[in-house]
């Protein structure tokens, strides 16, 4: 008796896991990023998009001396399967969003600063109360797409312009110019704003943030300013902390090391406001609440602020 062969795919029964590998081809513009982006090897990711061209009829992607392009077939592809992509997420949301069991994961995306200094107290303090729930934290100074649930809460310094999401504004960071107190001594313990170029700053390596915020107070300075240039927030702290110059850092952070002292008044730089912020939909979800109202009020206190209402965007 012959082995019944597997149905073979069609338009009308396309898997959504084809989609995905076609997508992730389409962002990285190669197999080789595309598996890494899918979760997936990269003969097995090849193997999706075979499939999916045997189910379209059609070669999607063509090589050329500069990597993947797409073919006629592919580029027509694109605009459905965004849609496509859009309403899996919609669903997921939505049915995320009706949860109501505590158990389970909550991901949390904040900046490098504020996971180190800010966060472990209240994850420590929700973790007692609440050991059901587990806590996936994604470290970041780029922001995280939460309509593509690259995360379900984010802690921002900036007010969310995406649409579909809530915010709720927690209060404002005073960010200061910190420096040992035997280093600034050594320039009569304050910073000379006439003289800033006398100074060891510690600054960013690729972020502009730094440059465009001197221009803003009217200092313009270039990249070659900051004599230590790091993009990890942490290690430039440390670097001030061991005595290499003078870094920016929030006020709240600082006070916890007596040695390090603001040398310049805090009326020059511009203070950040502290959002929380998530999607819609997952407010509905007693797990993501919860987790949200702990991180707003942790935080206000640490702050010593009253969080403003949720608001939409």
């Amino acid at each position: 008796m012959n082995a019944k062969k597997p149905p073979v795919a069609t338009a009308h029964d396309l898997d959504w896991n084809l989609i995905r590998a076609f997508l992730a081809v389409v962002d990285t513009g190669s197999m080789t990023a595309a598996a890494a982006l899918f979760g997936a090897s990269q003969p097995t990711l090849s193997r999706k998009i075979d499939e999916l061209e045997s189910c379209i009829g059609a070669a999607l992607f063509e090589r050329t001396a500069r990597g993947l392009s797409l073919t006629a077939a592919g580029e027509a592809l694109v605009d459905p399967a965004r849609q496509m992509k859009q309403g899996a997420q919609a669903l997921s949301l939505t049915a995320l969003g009706q949860a109501q069991q505590l158990q389970g994961s909550v991901r949390l995306t904040t900046s490098e600063m504020a996971a180190a200094y800010l966060l472990p107290d209240i994850l420590a303090d929700l973790r007692r109360r609440h050991p059901q729930i587990q806590i996936e934290l994604s470290v970041s100074n780029h922001l995280e797409n939460l309509l593509e649930r690259h995360a379900d809460i984010a802690i921002r310094f900036t007010r969310p312009t995406q649409t579909g999401l809530i915010a709720r504004r927690i209060g404002t960071l005073e960010i200061g110019a910190f420096a040992r107190t035997d280093y600034i001594a050594k320039f009569g313990g304050m910073v000379d704003q006439q003289r800033l170029g006398s100074y060891d700053w510690i600054g960013y390596d690729s972020s502009d943030a730094l440059l465009r915020g001197f221009r803003e107070v009217g200092v313009p300075v270039e990249r070659d300013f900051f004599c230590i240039r790091c993009d990890n927030h942490i290690a430039g702290w440390q670097m001030a902390l061991a005595g290499a110059g003078i870094c920016f850092a929030p006020s709240i952070v600082a006070a916890r090391w007596p040695e390090m002292q603001m040398v310049m008044p805090a009326s020059l730089v511009p203070a950040l406001p502290l959002w929380l912020t998530a999607h819609r939909e997952l407010r509905g979800s007693r797990r993501i609440k919860l987790v949200f109202d702990a991180l707003a009020n942790g935080l206000a206190q640490a702050l010593g602020t009253a969080p403003d209402p949720v608001e939409s965007t």
